[in-house]
């Protein structure tokens, strides 16, 4: 499982295993910090708390057989965490995340972690070993390539800037001394506009 904000980098070979699931650990997601919200949907009877894995439902690698009883409950449990102002205002944006965390847990599908399955620029600075760059933060930086987070550069690479438009074809690449990571990140972003026919310009 991937989301349109993941460019992959190079091929992902199948990195679970026999019974386990594949996924990228999110630091934000804290199973333990939320145990107290979390027992509502797994019970102390399905094991400890460290049971769910600090993942969220992409990126995941996971067997069909897997899916197929994960899928129904990540469903009903996060329509429950909603429903539930205690655990909604707990978890806001990342709670399909947990939802999917907890249903794998239920359903005893353990994850290998991988934290190489995943950068998050600009925050990674490296591509290193990485099979996907995904561009959830801002990019932003003077033009001498100092990072400014927090606030707009003088050239800035941030997908919300493209709510209501496409990226127009031919982005700038950033100045000199911005970490591979995001100059990788824009020439990609490049690529496939370049090469996806009719692409707004």
């Amino acid at each position: 499982m991937s989301e349109p904000d993941h460019i992959i980098v190079k091929p992902i070979p199948n990195l679970a295993r026999e019974g386990y699931g594949a996924a990228f650990p999110f630091f934000y997601i804290e199973p333990k910090k939320y145990e107290k919200v979390l027992r509502k949907y797994f019970p102390e009877e399905k094991g400890p708390i460290t049971n769910i894995d600090p993942i969220g439902n992409s990126p995941v690698i996971v067997g069909k057989e897997s899916l197929k009883k994960i899928a129904p409950t990540w469903m009903n449990v996060s329509l429950a965490m909603k429903k539930d102002p205690e655990t909604d205002k707990a978890f806001g944006w990342v709670l399909e995340m947990y939802a999917y965390a907890v249903s794998s847990a239920l359903h005893r599908v353990p994850n290998i972690l991988h934290k190489d399955f995943m950068i998050q620029p600009p925050w990674d600075k490296e591509i290193g070993r990485t099979y996907i760059i995904h561009y959830t933060y801002g990019c932003d930086y003077t033009m001498k390539g100092e990072l400014t987070y927090g606030k707009i550069g003088e050239w800035r690479f941030d997908k919300r800037s493209y709510d209501n438009v496409p990226p127009p074809k031919n982005l700038s690449l950033p100045p000199p001394g911005v970490p591979e990571s995001v100059v990788t990140l824009v020439k990609m972003v490049n690529e496939a506009t370049a090469n996806i026919p009719n692409w707004y310009s």
